[in-house]
């Protein structure tokens, strides 16, 4: 659809089609913002077609918001899927994207911001400027306000609840967002509103865009849920959670009459609401663009049928990263179930007690527990038992993060200057606990099997074939994974 990454780069014809036909694979992909009537819309949106020549397109409701332009009421752009974090061009505005929509401006300053990305404010400014057409306040300020319409039009949560869940600092702060954006104050919303809660837990909607293979996600969380920690059936995956100390449980479906899917979440105190919301959408990859995945794989031979075959592949993303990378080195040379045996292993001697749901009843164990345990009892090799217990003590060090906003390169080298884990390991971790679209673990041998044929590709000739599928790698090793059964 775009033919480049800066806000000028929408092609007008591209989204005058899906304007005119609805098209669901474009929704927050860009807006239709009107100036007859200074209000921006989804490119589904249900109302009558505007003439084109009332028309601007922004590639991000925040640029529209810049512009002056206010959301629809009619089609909610809060109710849109996000914007794919691979249309920024350079690591350093995707990072900070990754850290806004975790909250880092609600809680600090813009140089605050820019010095976690390794850069100054007025260049931080300059890139958001080029790339998004919108500042990273504008993102920001945008991000907070549709979350807090969304929870406004979706739950029963107090008002001034929902003002500390979407970030605001005050509740007149609040109030002026909702007035400046659309001209009547946020419990205007509130009226005939019936409640969308159920037996005490919260209800949100998180949409996506179709294609988006929902049940291969189940399938490869099932074939690893760890006992106790999590559950999956045909119906959606339940897991326990602890953020900020206090322990919850939330369970994600999907909805049956719409591409969204439905996130029920206890226990979780509603100024960390956002932030949980932000490590689902991550985890079930919602924001992800199939199209462009599917335009980049279906060009190469090894992976064209596999599109075809598998359409909206999602990368299954991980709740945490320290349990991910835990579970990551137990299933080092052993069998899935294996692992999963020894993770059940790890959680019923190390783990908390959680009374949650019949079927989920312990917490993951924190790095603290598990620094100086002696996880030999638990049937681990005195190797890897160590390789976990310095895994564990760097995470409390701050030597390992897994912070999505950091590069590829950079959080491999680190997790590898560990003993114990490899480029395989680093890779796999990054693709799940980073999400990250591009991490490639080129020596796996399953991967050499495929391409090679007869005999296993050399991992060279291996990495030479996957440039064909960047920036998508992960994608195209997910997909191969499956052909393989």
């Amino acid at each position: 659809m775009f033919t480049a990454n800066s806000p000028s780069a929408l092609d007008p014809a591209v989204c005058e089609q899906a304007r005119l036909t609805r098209d669901a694979r474009f929704d927050g992909l860009f807006y239709t913002a009107v100036t007859t009537t200074g209000i921006y819309c989804r490119p589904v949106c249900p109302a009558p077609a505007p003439k084109p020549r009332n028309i601007v397109y922004y590639a991000n409701a925040a640029a529209a918001a810049a512009a002056g332009f206010r959301p629809c009421l009619r089609c909610r752009p809060e109710a849109a899927p996000g914007s794919p974090l691979h249309r920024a061009r350079s690591e350093l505005v995707a990072g900070a994207l990754r850290l806004i929509e975790q909250g880092a401006l609600d809680r600090a300053t813009l140089p605050d911001l820019a010095r976690r990305i390794g850069v100054g404010e007025r260049h931080l400014r300059r890139l958001f400027a080029l790339e998004l057409g919108a500042s990273p306040l504008d993102v920001a300020a945008t991000r907070r306000l549709l979350f807090a319409k969304q929870l406004l039009s979706d739950t029963a949560l107090p008002v001034t609840e929902i003002a500390a869940a979407a970030g605001y600092a005050s509740l007149r702060r609040f109030n002026a967002a909702f007035l400046d954006a659309y001209a009547k104050p946020p419990r205007e919303f509130r009226r005939g509103r019936v409640g969308a809660r159920d037996d005490d837990a919260l209800r949100l909607r998180i949409g996506y865009r179709p294609p988006y293979d929902f049940a291969a996600l189940l399938a490869f969380y099932a074939r690893r849920a760890i006992a106790g920690i999590e559950h999956v059936d045909e119906t959606g995956y339940r897991r326990s959670f602890v953020i900020d100390g206090e322990a919850g449980w939330f369970e994600v479906s999907r909805s049956a009459d719409e591409d969204a899917l439905t996130l029920r979440v206890r226990g979780l105190r509603t100024s960390a609401l956002g932030q949980l919301v932000s490590r689902v959408r991550r985890m079930f990859d919602v924001d992800a663009d199939p199209v462009a995945i599917g335009n980049v794989l279906s060009k190469a031979a090894l992976t064209r049928a596999l599109v075809r075959r598998w359409p909206g592949q999602r990368l299954p993303g991980a709740w945490d990263g320290f349990e991910l990378a835990v579970r990551a080195v137990l299933g080092q040379q052993v069998s899935v179930a294996a692992a999963r045996t020894l993770a059940a292993r790890l959680v019923q001697r190390y783990g908390a007690a959680f009374s949650g749901l019949d079927e989920v009843d312990a917490l993951f164990p924190e790095p603290a527990t598990l620094a100086d345990a002696p996880l030999e009892t638990i049937g681990l090799p005195r190797a890897r038992a160590q390789t976990i217990r310095v895994l564990a003590q760097a995470c409390m060090d701050g030597r390992i993060e897994f912070g999505p906003e950091q590069p590829l390169d950079a959080f491999v080298q680190r997790l590898c200057a560990l003993p114990g884990i490899g480029a395989w390991t680093a890779h796999y971790i990054a693709m799940r606990a980073l999400s990250h679209p591009d991490a490639f673990p080129a020596g796996d041998l399953v991967l050499r099997k495929i391409a090679g044929g007869e005999k296993p590709l050399p991992q060279p000739q291996l990495e030479a074939l996957a440039e064909a599928w960047r920036p998508w790698r992960a994608y195209a090793v997910f997909l191969l994974w499956r052909s393989a059964g």
